[in-house]
């Protein structure tokens, strides 16, 4: 058998098994740790021990626990509620005011989290509710929130680029920058199509009644320091780490000890609020390590074989496919996979082929993570069985239907895929930042 068709078989077999529901560091490293003990025979075993000591010896994994531990204390300590009330007082007399506030809450979050779902949950529980109830229309809303929670994976501390850093052997630091612009980008997009739609139909987003918006000046400047504590927390952290005062680690750590001093300062972090943060970061932190696990020793078994030069010869040398042609069909894959996978399902999976073969065909690692970010995220919210319309549905009140939320979507989608394909044309929109700050 070639090696060629051993690497299909391994893949087949690994989508097969995640197609009858079977965990996904499972299905991976079963597959990768079966394909060694059949080609290599007992020696082998050797994959997986160097894949795990490869893994304990990585000192960046050390940021994630931080980085998930920061963003649950945040949000069992409410701050992001007083967050909401911000944006409900400054935005509410604008047409679709809350709308855009809610896009400014879910950038927030991001910086202070980095993952999706913490955003999509902040969204739906303290957001949605208030929209709802204000006459909003409820498609529209409900694609903000899935829209605006994208972003947590994008705007740094985005705890998906670091995966992406470990797998790729990429400086986490320059894919956290390359993030920035078009996660502000994209924010903003959003912000310009709510404005927009609102101005031409002040139905969908109606303004805040005159009782609501008279509030005293006092107020609305106490209630936008509320704004100013994620700032400040993204600050302590990435001020230093960009200016090569702190690691990687270190900066971390600054940011989970300030996201901790802040919920004390404001006298929220209880008993429960404390318990749930650190068993939540332990849950998350060991299923990480165990996906990425699985999949060094999948990319292992998979650089053994050679499968990597064999497929980019299959596309450059045997079909006669361009670059841009092959990277394009590559970002296709993602959406379809992204209908039942999740993004660090879809990474872990396809790391191992994908990553090397971009680097083989001469683009850059960096903005190839900005570009995969993005596309995992339109696929997370492309019917029929993304993954964030079902997670919307198990969130959302009765009276929004699976329907709804379906028919939500359609426009963000096709601003995400504008943002797409405007960093495919112009890779500097996301390289500029990082080679500005690092002088490359």
């Amino acid at each position: 058998m070639s090696y060629e068709l051993i690497a299909i078989l391994m893949f087949s077999s690994m989508m097969l098994m995640l197609m009858t529901g079977q965990r996904v560091f499972g299905a991976i490293g079963g597959v990768a740790v079966i394909a060694a003990l059949a080609l290599w025979g007992t020696g082998g075993s050797d994959i997986p021990f160097s894949s795990a000591m490869k893994l304990m010896k990585w000192y960046p994994l050390l940021t994630l626990p931080m980085f998930i531990f920061m963003g649950y204390v945040l949000s069992e300590s409410k701050i992001a509620d007083d967050l909401y009330k911000m944006f409900h007082v400054w935005m509410g007399p604008v047409p679709g005011g809350l709308a855009i506030g809610t896009i400014g809450l879910m950038v927030l979050i991001s910086a202070m989290n980095g993952l999706s779902v913490a955003g999509m949950a902040i969204g739906a529980t303290i957001a949605l509710p208030e929209l709802l109830k204000r006459g909003y229309d409820k498609k529209m809303v409900t694609g903000v929130i899935q829209a605006g929670s994208s972003l947590g994976i994008l705007v740094p501390p985005s705890v998906v680029l670091v995966l992406y850093a470990m797998i790729a052997r990429q400086p986490v630091g320059q894919l956290w920058l390359a993030g920035v612009v078009p996660g502000l980008m994209m924010a903003a997009m959003f912000v310009a199509y709510i404005a927009v739609r609102c101005r031409f139909n002040p139905k969908l987003g109606p303004v805040l009644p005159v009782e609501e918006r008279t509030v005293p000046l006092a107020e609305k400047l106490r209630l936008l320091q509320a704004g100013i504590l994620p700032i400040v927390i993204f600050a302590s952290m990435m001020v230093p780490f960009i200016n090569g005062w702190t690691s990687l680690v270190e900066s971390s750590a600054i940011g989970a000890m300030a996201a901790f001093l802040a919920a004390v300062l404001k006298r929220r972090m209880t008993r429960d609020v404390f318990e749930v943060s650190v068993r939540q970061t332990l849950a998350i932190s060991c299923m990480f390590m165990w996906i990425i696990l699985a999949a060094l020793g999948f990319g292992a078994v998979f650089d053994g074989l050679g499968a990597v030069r064999a497929i980019e010869n299959l596309f450059t040398e045997q079909l006669g496919l361009d670059p841009w042609m092959i990277l394009i069909l590559m970002q296709l894959s993602f959406l379809v996979m992204g209908t039942f996978l999740d993004d660090t399902a879809m990474l872990v999976i396809v790391a191992p082929l994908y990553v090397p073969l971009v680097g083989a065909l001469g683009f850059d690692l960096i903005w190839y993570g900005v570009l995969y970010t993005i596309t995992t995220q339109i696929a997370y919210m492309t019917p029929p069985f993304g993954y964030n319309l079902f997670l919307m549905r198990a969130m959302a009140p009765p009276e929004i239907t699976l329907r709804d939320i379906y028919g939500s979507i359609l426009p963000f989608v096709c601003v995400m895929v504008l943002a797409l394909g405007l960093i495919m044309a112009f890779p500097n929109i996301a390289l500029w930042l990082p080679h500005y700050v690092y002088g490359l």
